[in-house]
């Protein structure tokens, strides 16, 4: 626990929002702003708080602390809710809160828009003349009406904040709500949150009319929509994609979506951001590419700058902080 009178010096990596977030703070705090591109990240001085956020130098950080690295920094905040991105030396021997949550709803609404564009064939109309507009609207009233999510059933593989807020956005659609996630079920619990449990991730592929992959990745996810799991998709799944782009073989995904197994892929992330130039992703008729937009919200840094203020008043008095990081887990 900090003594009430320590000023802490805090190394604001995130944005100058957070810094204004943090100016009301008063003089508990000694905030130094460096930008979010900041070449080495690790550089802190004297520090005892780092906020900061996926980059490309944390990417390509070193495997060993550097030596201008301070051991010493006690309390490291991370913008986002993975933290595949960052090296072990900073994740280990301090406390870690993420930004896990933060972005729940932007991300639950874009994953409806993805399903809602899919069933209902958006993109595919764009008269471009008179006639055109009567043929599309001849071909929907005659022999192709629009689908609807009512009844659909929406596959969750990972059930934490994202997934709970697509499970309640979705169920106020009408659709019927399947969730595989690694840990176990309380009592009573799905039955609350009006889901259906299933028992593994193949499963879930079989029985998605659309799937979601709200997963961290972590060792035992890396890879894991593997040609074994998307062979067992149901006929016409539609594919969403807001978590990491490692979390799915994409040489198997192209072969399935070319095979019509899959109908559809929505990716909003891919490995590795952005794709190599002429990556079929780009072009692929049946791949709707976002370029890791769909956490963007109104409200999000707000959102993350009160959850850093609250737990700054938790640091300075030794109480638990908010969404720490479990290695053991991973995320």
């Amino acid at each position: 626990m900090a003594s009430a009178s320590t000023v802490l010096t805090v190394i604001n990596q995130i944005g100058p929002e957070i810094g204004h977030i943090l100016s009301g703070l008063g003089e508990r705090i000694q905030v130094v702003d460096q930008s979010r591109d900041v070449s080495e990240p690790w550089n802190t001085g004297e520090a005892d708080i780092l906020l900061t956020g996926p980059s490309v130098a944390w990417r390509n950080a070193p495997e060993a602390p550097p030596a201008d690295w301070n051991p010493s920094l006690r309390w490291v905040q991370i913008a986002s809710a993975g933290v595949d991105g960052f090296p072990e030396w900073l994740l280990q021997g301090r406390e870690i809160t993420t930004g896990r949550g933060n972005a729940a709803r932007p991300i639950a609404e874009y994953v409806l828009l993805a399903l809602l564009a899919q069933t209902k064939r958006f993109e595919t109309f764009k008269p471009s003349s008179p006639d055109d507009w009567v043929q599309q609207a001849s071909a929907v009233k005659h022999d192709a009406p629009l689908g609807s999510l009512a009844g659909q059933a929406l596959g969750l593989a990972g059930y934490g904040a994202i997934g709970q807020e697509i499970a309640r956005l979705a169920q106020s659609f009408g659709m019927t709500v399947l969730v595989w996630r690694r840990s176990a079920w309380a009592e009573g619990e799905a039955v609350r949150e009006r889901v259906q449990p299933v028992s593994d991730l193949g499963t879930l592929f079989e029985r998605s009319d659309h799937l979601v992959l709200a997963l961290p990745l972590t060792s035992e996810t890396n890879r894991i929509v593997g040609a074994d799991v998307l062979a067992r998709a149901k006929p016409g799944l539609h594919l969403v994609n807001v978590a990491r782009g490692k979390l799915i073989d994409e040489t198997a995904l192209l072969g399935s979506l070319d095979h019509g197994r899959i109908a559809a892929a929505t990716l909003d992330v891919t490995w590795p951001e952005p794709p190599s130039a002429g990556h079929p992703f780009y072009t692929h008729p049946r791949i709707r590419l976002t370029p890791h937009i769909s956490w963007s919200g109104p409200d999000v840094l707000a959102s993350l700058g009160q959850r850093i203020t609250r737990n700054f008043e938790n640091f300075l008095h030794g109480r638990p902080l908010e969404a720490r990081l479990d290695l053991s887990r991973g995320y």
